[in-house]
């Protein structure tokens, strides 16, 4: 069994993929396979970064002084 990738391998391997695939020099077979390896990087990549999302939150203190937890949201940031 493959060890999980991290995401900047993924990412790496699907910049790799997609050059890959954009010469048209791969043969059919090759490239299907390419192509769903590439789906299943972009999914984990995907499900990654959902993962870091919820990591990644933002407090502030409500009117009676509590904490209140709020999604993060960049451009606030």
């Amino acid at each position: 069994m493959e060890e999980k990738k991290n995401f900047e391998e993924s990412m790496n391997r699907l910049e790799y993929i997609v050059r890959s695939l954009e010469r048209g020099e791969v043969p059919l077979e090759e490239s299907l396979t390419l192509f769903k390896e590439g789906a299943a990087l972009i999914a984990d990549c995907e499900k990654q970064l959902d993962e870091a999302e919820q990591v990644v939150r933002r407090l502030r203190k409500t009117e009676s002084g509590e904490p209140e937890e709020l999604p993060f949201d960049a451009e606030d940031a």
